[in-house]
């Protein structure tokens, strides 16, 4: 694989092997700077593993691992036990893994919308706050490479497009390169820029709609996920506040009165989608 200015990592015919069986075997891949490239597939067919691979985790058994030289790596994982029995403050949570100052926890703070809750306790965040929470940690070191596990999981469907819009603003205002591990198809089709369809090796890849066509998505997850997959697009014209408020552009204002002076109310009903998936968790164990 040739190497570009703007590559971060990149990985070729890269395998894993483990207890006389091979993880993941022969994936090349490479995520560059400002590009979001996500990884599907069902539970245990390498997705952590793979992510692993590109951080250094882990060493490949097999083929070549590049990484950008001094490239600075943040890791959400997929899970982080907590001893919820100790006090614990948010501030106080980014401050165990990172020697920040005081403006750059507010700055990271206010980046994912929750600045107000600084002083709050870690046990006392909803799964939302929770996950924002992580991502706030995970860009206090400013990172050239952001890996995020599973960014969702526990989240509700309001949340997860609010967090994968999150996602989408930490790539713009850093430039960093996002490698993303998701069961959320519907969402996240419309967020990435590259696709990786896993199975212990790559099954396809490319721009969503080129996956969702393929004959190796359709097999893995079934003809009738992916005839019915939209790229499904949120648009608001509201935004919705850390406190429980919604603040409506001025632009829009003219709009929304029309709505409601013609009988129709603004819902806060969440769009259904076509079709969903539901998995476990992934089960990627080294």
């Amino acid at each position: 694989m040739l190497e570009n200015k703007d590559m971060l990592v990149s990985l070729e015919n890269a395998g894993i092997f483990r207890s006389k069986r091979w993880l993941v075997k022969g994936v090349t891949m490479s995520v560059s700077a400002g590009e979001i490239v996500t990884l599907i597939g069902p539970n245990g067919s390498g997705k952590s593993t793979t992510a692993k691979l590109a951080l250094g985790i882990l060493d490949a058994d097999e083929g070549k691992v590049y990484r950008k030289p001094n490239l600075r790596t943040s890791y959400v994982p997929q899970k982080l036990d907590l001893n919820w029995a100790l006090p614990l403050t948010v501030t106080r949570f980014l401050c165990l893994t990172n020697r920040a100052r005081p403006s750059e926890i507010e700055t990271a703070l206010s980046s994912t919308k929750t600045l107000h809750l600084a002083k709050e306790q870690m046990n006392n965040l909803s799964g939302g706050e929770f996950q924002r929470v992580l991502l706030a940690r995970a860009i206090l070191r400013s990172p050239d490479f952001l890996v995020l596990d599973e960014p969702v999981q526990g989240v509700d469907f309001n949340g997860e497009l609010a967090l994968f819009s999150l996602i989408e603003d930490i790539r713009r205002q850093l430039n960093c390169g996002v490698l993303l591990i998701s069961h959320d198809l519907h969402i996240v089709m419309s967020t990435t820029d590259r696709v990786i369809c896993l199975n212990g090796h790559i099954c396809c890849s490319g721009t969503p709609a080129t996956v969702a066509s393929s004959a190796e998505f359709k097999s893995l997850f079934g003809e009738r996920i992916a005839s019915g997959l939209a790229f499904y697009e949120h648009k608001h014209d509201h935004e919705h506040l850390p406190d429980g408020g919604i603040h409506y552009p001025t632009s829009k204002t003219n709009a929304r009165t029309n709505d409601s002076t013609a009988g129709n109310p603004i819902s806060g009903k969440n769009p259904a989608l076509a079709d969903t998936v539901e998995t476990d968790q992934d089960s990627d164990n080294v």
